[in-house]
């Protein structure tokens, strides 16, 4: 099949198509006599796995590595789970750091709220968002 339909059955780019290729995520297809790309079944089921990998947070060199030990006929579950566990633990953090940004957002807008714009008379500082 050619890269048109390929993209639109993987829901991905032409453009996507043409890099996994260029990063050897995807063998390169065959050609046709005119010299279209001619992909095979086998590139969708490739393409849907990455597109998958990179939606739960992988990062594309991970979905290397898998792709690598899939091509070697071993086992990847716990790779995955490795690479998800890891992903989830970023996740957590950046929950904790948003809620802390969050709280101190949150106290600069009650704080100003509070204030009495009349006595903002300094042009160089903000009374909102100044340290007291």
């Amino acid at each position: 099949m050619r890269i048109g339909l390929l993209a639109e059955q993987v829901g991905l780019s032409s453009q996507t198509i043409r890099y996994y290729e260029s990063i050897d995520l995807l063998d390169p297809p065959g050609r046709t006599a005119s010299g279209y790309r001619d992909y095979g079944d086998d590139a969708v089921q490739r393409l849907r796995f990455i597109r998958d990998a990179q939606a739960c947070g992988l990062s594309l060199a991970e979905v290397q590595t898998l792709l690598e030990l899939k091509d070697a006929r071993r086992s990847t579950c716990d790779h995955t789970l490795a690479f998800l566990e890891r992903r989830l633990a970023d996740v957590d953090e950046q929950i904790e750091r948003l809620a802390f940004t969050r709280d101190e957002l949150a106290s600069l807008v009650e704080r100003g709220r509070r204030l009495d714009p009349d006595a903002c008379t300094d042009p160089n500082r903000c009374q909102v968002i100044e340290a007291t």
